[in-house]
Order: structure tokens, then sequence, then C-alpha cells
């Protein structure tokens, strides 16, 4: 993967312009922080189930009831890199933002509000074993999953949305504190919020955004801060993802849903600054 190595000599070209300096250090403050980066990821298999209530006597499956269960599906990830160079279109890649901030306590933790966009794209052409009931008619059988009979994507977003636990181990850092690299750890958790893109019965569906389920994961990786306010992270991050509700039809007729783990390299670069912590005041009773 070209993209990969980009990222890899990007970060190792950041490593290599550490500094060591000497001033004051940073006492008594906390240090907040915002990112911006893009991401890669792998998906395992992932069995999804298709059910719609539907109106009995239909002759037309996308319309009448159906209940039935696609096995062992591949998917991959669609990164799109080639619209970065587009500032206007810098939302449409795969990207990664984070809020949070560091508590700078003798364990050296904070917290962050951590959003992967992430998309997800059911590889087409494969065979894979459809069971179930469509217009009350038994199915089972090995299926070739093709547009525009069959077609599955969260392409605006498998959109990962958590909060995380930081907790960071600083390996080297300049006199003055200004400059580190440091080992993180972040494990969390939240909800899953796709905008589902389904082809089913050569009919089509690009949904709204919204909350379809649940995600937990963990994060791991190196971050680097130079001359105290730039920072830049490199983590691999994995998740397990549950999504309950991806509407097949308007107003929330036809369901689908799947469980599916994913791995994902992440790489991106921000700012922080150094605060004190704000103090909430409670009045004395009289």
């Amino acid at each position: 993967m070209k993209n990969s190595y980009l990222l890899s000599f990007f970060w190792m070209m950041a490593l290599t312009s550490f500094a060591q300096t000497d001033s004051a250090k940073v006492k008594n403050k906390w240090t907040f922080y915002g990112l911006w980066g893009y991401n890669r990821w792998d998906y395992t298999r992932s069995t999804i189930h298709f059910h719609n209530e539907g109106t009995p006597g239909y002759d037309v499956p996308y319309h009448g009831p159906y209940d039935f269960t696609v096995y062992n599906v591949t998917a991959s990830d669609k990164p799109d890199f080639n619209a970065i160079k587009d500032v206007a279109n810098i939302t449409i890649p795969q990207f990664s933002l984070r809020f949070g901030f560091f508590m700078n306590n003798k364990k050296d933790e904070g917290w962050e509000f951590n959003y992967d966009h992430a998309k997800y794209v059911v590889d087409n052409g494969q065979t894979a074993l459809v069971k179930g009931t469509i217009l009350g008619h038994a199915v089972n059988k090995d299926s070739v999953l093709q547009y525009p009979f069959f077609h599955f994507e969260h392409t605006d977003g498998a959109n990962f949305v958590q909060i995380n636990y930081i907790k960071r181990w600083k390996v080297l850092k300049s006199k003055n504190g200004k400059n580190s690299l440091g080992i993180l750890l972040k494990p969390g958790g939240g909800v899953v919020y796709p905008r589902t893109d389904v082809t089913l019965f050569s009919h089509r569906l690009n949904n709204a955004w919204h909350i379809a389920g649940f995600v937990a994961g963990v994060e791991t990786g190196i971050r680097i801060e130079l001359i105290n306010n730039l920072c830049l992270e490199w983590t691999v991050k994995a998740v397990y993802t549950d999504y309950l509700w991806c509407f097949l039809q308007y107003q929330g007729h036809g369901n689908a849903n799947h469980v599916f783990g994913a791995i994902g390299s992440i790489a991106s670069l921000g700012y922080q600054f150094h605060a004190r912590p704000p103090h909430i005041r409670f009045r004395k009773k009289n």
C-alpha cells in the first residue's frame, strides 16, 4: 500500500526533527489539543441480516415481507485519498478527528473525544450463502452479491464516535519539557453514526445519518510533541462494532443489522496549548 509507506516516511521525518532545548516546565496546567488526520481499515467478515414486515400479497420483493441472512460477507475500505488535494473536499477521504486533554498528573492521564470517518463497502461479485424467506418463499443457496440486485455500504461513513480514556508514557523528553516522544493507550466506547447506502432487489436507498448501534475499541501508538504546540500521532486502532438499525426503506420500513471488527492505521497532526483546568465552586450552606 503506497499510502502507508508515505505515512511511515512522514512520521520518521518528524521523529528525526526531535529537539532538545532548555526552558521552564509546564506546571499545574492541563494540555488541551485537537488533531486532524486520515486512516485506513481492514474488516473482519460479517453476517448481515435483512428484515422487513412488508405488505403481504406484494409480488415485488422490495415492498413485500422478507427475512433473510447473508453469511460471511467480505468488505473493504474506500480511502479516497485523491480528494485531499482539493481543500473543499478534505472530509471526503477517510479522516479522523480528536479533541482531548491531558491532566498532566503523576499517571499522565487524560480524556478524548474520538471520531473516525471510516468507509465500509461490501465487496461486489463475491459469492455468499443467502438463507431465509423472501415473499414467504424459503431461500437457502449460494448467491453472487452483485449490483444492481444487491449492494451494501457505509460510504458516507461507518463513523465510529467514542469517548476515550488516555494513558501516556513519555520515553523521551527535552530539558524544557516542550519536546517529547510518548507511547499512548486509548480504550473507549461510544456509538456508530453511519449513512448506509443499500441496494436491495434493484432498489436503492442512500440513508440519512443516524445513530445505528454501538462501538468499543482500543487505540495505541506514538505521540510526538514539538516546540510545545505542535503534536503528531501515529496509532493503530482495533474496534468491535454492532450495527443494529441500518434502514432499508424510507420512514424506517425494513432494517439490516450486522456485527464486525476492524483494525485501522491513523496518522494525524494537531495543535495543543496549556491552560489551568476549569474549577467548579460550590457555595457553602449558611
